[in-house]
Formats: C-alpha cells, sequence, structure tokens
C-alpha cells in the first residue's frame, strides 16, 4: 500500500518532494490518465481521492493521487472518516495516495492513526524565526535537494538573509546557480545576488525592545520592500514579544526553573530563556505592554487596508507621544 502522508508549513519543501514522488513513480507519457491532483477542502474531491487511489494504472508506470489540503488528520467529517479505512486495504501496489497538509496530523483522531500505521510521513516543518541553527539547515538541505553545492560561509550568509522564508530561499538558490553556474556557491555571490542580511523581524522586535524605532522601521521597511507579508511579519513580532512579556513576569515572580518558563512562554528551546534574560535586563513589563499594545494598532490598520509601512510607522511612532 503505496501511501504517503506530507505534512508541514514548508510548501516550498512540499512541493519539490510532491513533484520528486511524481517524477519517480508517473511515466510522463501517461501522466494525463494516471496523475490526478485534487482538494481535500471539497469532500467530494477527498472522496474521488480515495476512490481513484484503488483504480489501477492505464499503461506503462504507476498512478499517483495527490490530496491536497487533506482533511483526514485534521478536522474531516465523520463520514468520510469513515471511507478511509477500508479504502487502504483494497489501494494496489500500484497506485499511490499522496496525501498533503500544512498542519501536523491530530494524533487523537482514528483516521490519524489509521494512516500513520501504513503511509510513508514526512514532515517539512519550517524553523522558527529565531532558530538559527534550523534556519542553516534549512539551506543545506534545500541545497542538497536542488542538487547544488554551497559552501559554509554563503549558506550561514544566505540563512541570515532570508530567515525562515523557504519560498525565498527556493529563488534565491535558483538565481544563485545560474550565476555561478557549475561553480560551488560562493559567499561573495551571496552578496551580490542575495541582497542585505540583516533585516529579520527578529532584528526589529530587539530594536523595539532598545527603544531604537527607527531602527525597527528601517528593518520593517525592508521586509515589506522584500514581499514578507505584513501580517506574517506582525505574527512574529507578537510572538516575540509575547515570550519577552511571560519571561520578564515570571521572573518578576522569582521564578528560577527554565524549563517551567519556556513551557508558560511557548518556547520549545528552554536555553533560549538566558539569552532572553539578558535582552530584558533594564527593561520592564510595562514597556512590554506598551508595545504589544501598539501591535494590536498596526493590526488593525492592516486589516483596514492601511499600506503597511504607513501601519508599522504611525503604530509605533504615535507610541511614542503616548
Amino acid at each position: 500500500m503505496p501511501i504517503h502522508l506530507y505534512w508541514g508549513d514548508d510548501q516550498a519543501a512540499q512541493d519539490r518532494a510532491i513533484q520528486s514522488l511524481i517524477n519517480q513513480v508517473v511515466d510522463p507519457a501517461w501522466q494525463s490518465l494516471n496523475l490526478s491532483r485534487l482538494d481535500g477542502t471539497n469532500s467530494a474531491e477527498a472522496a474521488q481521492a480515495l476512490s481513484e487511489a484503488r483504480t489501477p494504472p492505464l499503461g506503462a508506470g504507476d498512478r499517483l493521487v495527490l490530496l491536497q489540503n487533506s482533511p483526514f488528520c485534521s478536522a474531516c467529517p465523520s463520514e468520510l472518516a469513515a471511507q478511509l479505512e477500508p479504502c487502504l486495504n483494497l489501494i494496489p501496489a500500484n497506485c499511490h495516495l499522496l496525501l498533503s497538509s500544512s498542519s501536523k496530523p491530530d494524533a487523537r483522531l482514528k483516521s490519524s492513526k489509521a494512516l500513520r500505521a501504513v503511509a510513508i510521513e514526512k514532515s517539512f516543518a519550517l524553523p522558527a524565526i529565531w532558530d538559527g541553527a534550523g534556519q542553516l539547515d534549512l539551506v543545506l538541505n534545500t541545497a542538497a535537494a536542488m542538487g547544488l553545492q554551497i559552501s559554509p560561509e554563503a549558506a550561514e550568509a544566505l540563512a541570515e538573509s532570508v530567515g525562515n522564508n523557504s519560498s525565498r530561499l527556493t529563488g534565491e538558490l535558483e538565481k544563485l546557480s545560474l550565476y555561478c553556474g557549475d561553480q560551488k556557491i560562493n559567499i561573495d555571490a551571496v552578496a551580490a545576488l542575495a541582497g542585505p542580511s540583516q533585516h529579520n523581524a527578529l532584528a526589529a522586535g530587539e530594536a523595539l525592545l532598545a527603544g531604537q524605532v527607527g531602527e525597527a522601521l528601517l528593518q520593517l521597511d525592508c521586509l515589506v520592500a522584500a514581499n514578507e507579508p505584513p501580517l506574517r511579519l506582525l505574527a512574529a513580532l507578537t510572538s516575540q514579544l509575547r515570550g519577552w512579556l511571560w519571561v520578564s513576569l515570571l521572573d518578576r515572580q522569582g521564578e528560577q526553573d527554565v524549563a517551567v518558563i519556556a513551557k508558560a512562554a511557548g518556547i520549545g528551546n528552554p536555553k533560549r530563556i538566558y539569552v532572553m534574560r539578558k535582552q530584558l535586563r533594564g527593561k520592564s513589563p510595562d514597556l512590554l505592554l506598551k508595545l504589544m499594545g501598539q501591535l494590536l494598532e498596526v493590526e488593525a490598520a492592516l486589516k483596514l487596508g492601511v499600506n503597511a509601512s504607513d501601519a508599522f510607522r504611525d503604530g509605533f511612532l504615535m507610541g511614542l507621544h503616548g
């Protein structure tokens, strides 16, 4: 039963893996008959995917049925979930059912348990915006998946430039590949093509914490100019400030256990608490609450259709006089 379960928020990496599997199992000459792409947000198409996966391929090669936005491991209608388990045992060996989703399977669901018992599962999770090591791994793994060689220095510079933006990373690597030809991608090529490296949402948050509003706005303007979605920037800043606020409040209460603080703040790596404590020296919870309030003003402006740069500028500069 060749059943594949792909999930995660790194859509670019997931798309590459999907295309790789298609190239591996589907004969190009018979692709129009043996490759189906369906959307799981439509219950009828999800049911159709289960039906087509039981149909042997025509001609050469295997059949592959791709169900994007698969509902089977999340909020799945009961009548649809009931069709899944009987279907799993009826899929021929030369048919592939590929279920793709942006969210992690809900381990509590019966459908998730049934799929995980038989599926080839692959996760494609983006590293956190503060996870420098994870972002470096993302660069190295993406380059390897694209068949490219990159020097360690170039990989670090590219990770600093693109952060956890997987789609932009793919585009930058494609440009660098054309620029370098058969040569290994080096740091000079990254400096020439990948643009400024220090402009990221974390740096903007750190500038706000330090009271450097102008520097924060410069960082945000650069990110907006690089087509970073404003609401994603806002979410990153909110997450960063909320983490600082939790650490600050728990420190005030005398909590010393970094594991406890990390759990309360929703931070996966407790070692990060030591860094956050250094950043928070001399900063009061009142400052963080004020910044959180300014983020709410920015969010309201963005959702009312205000230009992103103007929304950030008005939200933070007006706060200077509040």
